[in-house]
């Protein structure tokens, strides 16, 4: 769940020009490539990051986390159609007529249709770059959780990185 939700959180790559600031960012109302699936791929993306992360450590720091990032991304999702709606009207209305927030909802309602070449939608370099560095970050995890161990603590629990600042 983890490796498959970064090819939902990052979409915007697809034009890495306006990432660069190269060309400037402009809206596309596109329904093609994991649109199909869910109008908000972000969204759908931290779900599974955070189910996946919260099923490995399950304390309830990381639930309470996970529940905000989620929040946000929920009100992202109910904020992010309303000024769509307001800023471009009938063309947003069409685009969400023809897809849904939830995965694959708009495919099985008969909506949106994947076309029999659906996977060229999808292989594209930011996809090629999205996985090794996804990958990258698997195989740096054993190496990331060392280096946690050897930090005590932080905040006001002796021993913390706040200890020099609070004179303890």
């Amino acid at each position: 769940a983890s490796f498959s939700s970064f090819f939902l959180l990052y979409p915007s790559v697809f034009n890495l020009k306006e990432v660069a600031a190269v060309e400037r960012p402009r809206l596309h109302l596109w329904e093609t490539g994991v649109i199909r699936i869910t109008r908000h791929p972000q969204m759908v993306g931290q779900l599974l990051w955070s189910a996946a992360h919260l099923s490995m450590v399950g304390s309830s720091f990381t639930a309470l986390t996970m529940a905000l990032l989620v929040g946000h991304h929920l009100f992202a999702v109910w904020h992010g159609d309303r000024r769509l709606e307001a800023e471009h009207g009938d063309a947003f209305r069409a685009v969400k007529e023809r897809t849904s927030v939830w995965p694959f909802l708009a495919i099985l309602d008969g909506r949106q249709t994947l076309p029999p070449d659906y996977y060229k939608e999808l292989v594209r370099a930011p996809y090629v770059l999205i996985a090794a560095g996804t990958l990258a970050a698997y195989k740096a995890h054993p190496y990331m959780q060392a280096g946690a161990a050897l930090v005590r603590n932080t905040g006001l629990v002796p021993g913390g990185v706040l200890d020099g600042l609070l004179g303890e």
